[in-house]
């Protein structure tokens, strides 16, 4: 059983603002409690199942926030943007004001499944090369893809800042030009940088996996949803499990 916890902290704890204001949006008579009016601040409830409603939009309650987020192109990955605007703003307020991050980043122009957190211990468990979690993008490339090029990502490119050999874990053609690639590591722009090592050239990119997680198919461009203890477990195993 949850301990109870005043309904201040827990609007606060969500990202609604100061702790005054939180109390202030309960005076104003714009918080919701599992469908009732709330009416004191300092009230204590339990937050195990809660749902909130603030100015008319309701909001479950999580302790810490783990969500899915399919990120469409031409946005950057970043709070300070340099050229494009920010996936951020394609979020909830609460969510940006209770510091969610993004658990890895995607190029701007590369669009699909991205994770965000604002768990420290469990960005740092997805991004750590020890815990060897795969991730599926959908490569589009300019030319045919071939067996041999195949053949050399499965064996190992080397890229030209590093010495050490690059590998896909594992690829499946899906069309001539359609490529499913399997990768562990995160180097920077490493998929594009791969298919370039082996001659050919990305004129799309799309992620559609993490360790286990598929992103849902329902899930639009720009949105986003909660994960759930099972979405976790998913996410938390290796593409060798």
């Amino acid at each position: 059983m949850a301990k109870p916890i005043t309904l201040e902290k827990i609007l606060f704890s969500q990202g609604f603002g100061t702790r005054r204001y939180c109390s202030d949006l309960v005076f104003a008579e714009l918080v919701k409690v599992n469908g009732v009016l709330a009416e004191y601040p300092e009230e204590k409830i339990s937050p195990e199942s809660l749902v909130l409603s603030v100015d008319g939009k309701d909001w479950e309650f999580h302790e810490k926030a783990y969500i899915a987020f399919n990120k469409p192109s031409g946005y950057e990955c970043s709070h300070k943007t340099s050229h494009h605007p920010s996936i951020y703003g394609l979020l909830p307020q609460p969510l940006v004001e209770r510091g969610i991050q993004c658990v890895g980043r995607l190029d701007y122009d590369t669009t699909g499944l991205i994770l965000m957190s604002d768990d420290g211990q469990f960005i740092h468990k997805m991004t750590t090369p020890k815990k060897n979690i795969g991730k599926i993008y959908q490569i589009t490339s300019a030319e045919v893809i071939t067996t041999k090029q195949i053949d050399h990502l499965l064996g190992g490119v080397v890229l030209d800042d590093d010495p050490a050999p690059c590998f896909a874990k594992a690829c499946e053609k899906l069309d001539d030009r359609v490529l499913a690639m399997t990768i562990v590591e995160g180097r920077y722009h490493q998929v594009k940088r791969m298919m370039a090592a082996v001659g050919n050239h990305v004129a799309a990119l799309h992620r559609t996996t993490i360790g286990q997680y598929v992103m849902p198919t329902d899930l639009a461009e720009g949105e986003w949803r909660w994960l759930y203890p099972d979405d976790i477990t998913q996410l938390s195993k290796s593409i060798d499990s």
